[in-house]
């Protein structure tokens, strides 16, 4: 499997798409702090581009690399290595090549204007960790999309579909149900509802340590009065890192059963 791994990841390392990832998230710091040298302000303005943009190029990059390498996924499967090893392998280069873009990209930015001697570094730890999270979250996900579908256009179109309705979508629906169901008490299934979408628990868990109580809205203001800042924290990274296993379960289930 650490083979595949480090093929995957050196092929998309090389990868021209990698490097406009890049140079993306090394602009976009370079510009805000350049904007505004208040590194605080500049992690609230980044969380707002994470949260959407990281979960949609990671559900791209997951789904793109599968159908594209699939020729040569068919030439794996003829040899005596363990179908598990081979996805696991190609999931593991994937994610672990976009994390690597998100950090350094944004990293280097927030270094050179003096990260490590401000008050903000937590702040952008907790930010990367978030972004590196959905990363690994959402190219599982589009990993799963892939194999339950070898149409390519279905599985490119599930796959933006998922990412739509958990960026979009999913909070229309849970305002709607809260206000027409305004007379309940909500509490609890406001909180499952929050963990039911990780793009939503990583806003929360941003802003929880962030302590911006006005941004928190409805669910957010649930999930720290019921938990507190601390345990809503490790509630929500833990929830997080669920999001992150239960995909990657699936893909090694799946893979040892898949007919290819």
């Amino acid at each position: 499997m650490l083979k595949i791994l480090k093929y995957s990841f050196f092929d998309l390392i090389r990868s021209r798409w990698s490097y406009v990832y890049l140079l993306f998230y090394l602009l976009l710091g370079f510009v805000l702090l350049f904007l505004n040298e208040d590194l605080s302000k500049a992690v609230i303005t980044l969380m707002n581009v994470i949260i959407i943009l990281v979960p949609l190029i990671g559900t791209i990059f997951g789904v793109m690399y599968y159908y594209d390498s699939k020729e040569f996924t068919e030439l794996l499967l003829a040899q005596p290595i363990k179908r598990s090893s081979i996805f696991i392998g190609q999931y593991l280069g994937v994610s672990l090549s976009l994390v690597m873009s998100l950090v350094i990209g944004l990293g280097l930015p927030f270094v050179f204007y003096g990260l490590f001697q401000s008050s903000a570094i937590f702040d952008f730890s907790l930010l990367l960790v978030t972004g590196a999270l959905l990363t690994l979250a959402f190219t599982a996900i589009a990993f799963n999309i892939a194999l339950y579908n070898e149409n390519k256009i279905k599985g490119f179109s599930y796959a933006i579909l998922m990412w739509l309705f958990m960026a979009v979508i999913y909070d229309g629906l849970f305002l709607m149900f809260l206000v027409i169901f305004d007379t309940y008490p909500l509490d609890k299934f406001s909180l499952i509802a929050t963990m039911l979408n990780p793009i939503d628990l990583s806003r929360i868990l941003i802003l929880l340590k962030l302590d911006i109580a006005a941004l928190l809205g409805y669910t957010g203001a649930i999930f720290k009065q019921f938990f507190g800042t601390n345990t809503g924290l490790f509630s929500a990274l833990g929830a997080l890192l669920i999001w992150v296993v239960l995909p990657v379960f699936n893909i090694y289930r799946k893979s040892k059963k898949k007919d290819f």
